[in-house]
């Protein structure tokens, strides 16, 4: 597969993750997944070191994504995450119309506090278009999260049953939009940003409200 790389230097790589991968194998103990196709790649290229994810997304879930490498690094960028220092930005498609334009959602996941901020970039028919900025970092946050205030992300399968929603979507409509951070080693502040992929465009063409601004 073709996995556009959005940013490289000597100690991190960062890629454009396609839906329908995973970052890493489950406990089924898969052999295709995002991680072992670049490594792969790096293998036939002859380069002796391999990438270590830095976080994960979903497997229906696309956007940008941090690896490392060398174990070394990735310990670094990966209590950068646990200590919030990296600011994480996706777009969602949500079932329904939400009525603010800006909210904050503090329901417990797992017993275990957690913040999820949004604000509406666009309301069509029978769904809305979010920012979303997960302050806290529990598993399938943003999910459980919409799930809980009665706005389901389109193509949920998990937390919500397709057929209670008019507007049906293939794969989960969630998208890592940007990642920013100071980098680790050089200090610098690294902003990483990529486009919604053409599958969510097409939806949103295919249901396009009288003025669509850009996302």
């Amino acid at each position: 597969m073709n996995i556009p790389i959005i940013y490289e230097d000597d100690w991190l790589s960062a890629v454009n993750k396609p839906s329908g991968l995973l970052t890493i194998p489950t406990p089924k103990n898969e052999l295709r997944t995002l991680t072992s196709i670049l490594n792969e790649d790096l293998k036939q290229k002859g380069v002796s070191w391999r990438l270590h994810p830095c976080h994960r997304l979903d497997r229906e879930t696309s956007g940008v994504i941090i690896y490392a490498k060398g174990k070394a690094i990735q310990k670094k960028m990966m209590d950068e995450f646990k200590r919030k220092k990296i600011r994480k930005t996706y777009i969602a498609f949500v079932q329904g119309v939400i009525p603010k334009n800006y909210g904050e959602i503090k329901e417990s996941i797992d017993g275990q506090s957690a913040i999820t901020k949004y604000k509406v970039i666009q309301t069509r028919k029978d769904f809305t278009v979010v920012e979303v900025m997960p302050l806290t970092g529990r598993t399938n946050q943003i999910r459980i999260h919409f799930k809980q205030i009665g706005h389901p992300i389109l193509g949920e399968t998990k937390y919500a049953f397709r057929r209670d929603f008019k507007i049906k979507s293939k794969r989960l409509s969630l998208h890592a939009k940007m990642l920013d951070f100071i980098h680790p080693v050089t200090k610098k502040h690294i902003h990483l940003s990529v486009d919604l992929p053409e599958d969510l465009r097409v939806f949103l063409q295919k249901h396009a409200a009288k003025k669509m601004p850009e996302i």
